[in-house]
């Protein structure tokens, strides 16, 4: 099956309590049903120091949202469902707002 959201992709948070907030794809993962945005959804990690960190503490780090809680937003920012249409002998995703293709 296609992805619908991929890496580098403007994603806006549906659901929880970075709801609104638009940010960059890093990682999808597929298997999971999961993505990893920019900047949203951060959360503290308590390290101990090692040998590669000498210092530890506490990092800050994004953690994964489910896919159902994020869509793609169009050129106008809004969140918008994604479609596939062949164009030209080459299947391409589309807003289904505005018909862009993404």
């Amino acid at each position: 099956m296609a992805a619908k959201i991929k890496k580098g992709d403007n994603v806006i948070v549906l659901t929880g309590k970075d709801k609104g907030r638009t940010g960059q794809v890093v990682k999808v993962l597929p298997s999971e049903n999961r993505v990893v945005v920019q900047g949203v959804n951060m959360v503290q990690r308590h390290t101990r120091p090692t040998q590669a960190d000498p210092n530890g503490g506490i990092k800050h780090k994004e953690a994964s949202l489910h896919l159902s809680n994020v869509a793609i937003a169009d050129a106008n920012g809004k969140a918008t469902r994604v479609g596939f249409k062949v164009e030209k002998d080459q299947k391409v995703r589309f807003a289904k707002t505005t018909g862009d293709v993404i």
